[in-house]
């Protein structure tokens, strides 16, 4: 925590070899781990899911290219713009992750964490593009319809990409749990709609070959791109939300003030704000103290504060200012 009382010294620049109060401070009491921190068991996880995706995106690719020529399947081709877009929206989120985990530094103090909003505006938007020319493919196709060649070499490909899948959201979900990263979820939504694509695609592929349907191809396009529209919009809110610095959910903000109101020598509190920059979240707020202790004593409860909600939000950094109780200043009030 860097409290009010503190701000001054922080605001002044002082030489690397002669520490400030606050960073003696920080030597002499170890302080809870806040965010995601470079070599640590988390970073290598994020790493490693952003790798897998990358690897997987281009196995898929090279597969469905060369049974696309085969096949000349619109819901293959949808499924093979998909995955090239997957490789790029893959390559934006490992480039965000790097850029997340880099430490904050003189020009970046709350550190790097929005890369990763920024990274899931850029995979949207590759979402949105690929359901735009998968709807122009399906309208050709509907307007002129054409056979499926090789349909069974269509149906081991998406059979493939389907296993392939689950097994990479599945490791990702895991790394979402443990780290909570912001650019892998949104990876992690979208190969969950590619799930649903392939499983799909396999279906009509199947349909198309044994049972002749010709029509049900560039239906079942549709239907795909209409889902990526919808999946596009999900990512992009919730970059959106970081970017605005959105705050918590009701339910944690209150979880927040009676984590900090059940400290006996705290006597109000006000000016709760929260926001999330990727994996790192920001916590402040106001604590209201009996005006006649100390500046010591006022610290020293600040600092009890600050472990009690450090304890339930680890990954948080917090920011504490001390006010006497029943001193009269403007607020912002918020509906």
């Amino acid at each position: 925590m860097t409290s009010a009382t503190e701000s001054a010294s922080l605001a002044a620049p002082t030489p690397a070899s002669a520490p400030t109060p606050a960073s003696a401070k920080a030597a002499a009491v170890p302080t809870p781990r806040r965010g995601l921190q470079p070599g640590s068991s988390e970073a290598h996880l994020v790493r490693s899911a952003t790798f897998a995706s990358v690897a997987v995106a281009v196995v898929l690719i090279v597969t469905k290219l060369i049974v696309w020529r085969m096949t000349n399947s619109v819901s293959l081709l949808g499924s093979l713009l998909d995955s090239t877009l997957d490789v790029m929206a893959s390559l934006i989120s490992l480039f965000a992750v790097r850029q997340a985990l880099i430490p904050a530094d003189r020009e970046h103090r709350f550190g790097h964490g929005k890369a990763e909003a920024l990274a899931s505006l850029g995979q949207a938007l590759f979402v949105g593009a690929s359901a735009v020319a998968l709807f122009v493919s399906a309208g050709e196709r509907i307007v002129m319809p054409q056979r499926i060649t090789e349909p069974n070499w269509a149906v081991a490909v998406m059979v493939l990409s389907l296993v392939l899948t689950l097994l990479l959201v599945r490791y990702q979900r895991y790394v979402v749990q443990r780290t909570g990263s912001l650019a892998i979820s949104a990876d992690s939504l979208h190969y969950s709609t590619d799930t649903l694509i392939n499983g799909s695609v396999l279906l009509a592929l199947g349909a198309v070959a044994w049972l002749g349907w010709t029509l049900l191809d560039p239906l079942l396009a549709i239907a795909v791109a209409i889902y990526l529209v919808y999946s596009a919009w999900s990512i992009a809110r919730l970059a959106i939300d970081h970017l605005m610095d959105r705050e918590f959910a009701d339910d944690v903000r209150k979880e927040i003030r009676a984590i900090v109101l059940s400290h006996t020598s705290v006597k109000s509190m006000h000016d709760l704000r929260t926001r999330s920059a990727g994996m790192h979240k920001f916590i402040q707020f106001h604590l209201e103290l009996d005006g006649a202790m100390t500046l010591l004593q006022a610290h020293r409860i600040a600092d009890e504060v600050e472990k009690m909600v450090q304890s339930k939000f680890p990954e948080a950094e917090i920011l504490i200012h001390e006010d006497p109780e029943g001193v009269r200043e403007e607020r912002a009030s918020f509906a």
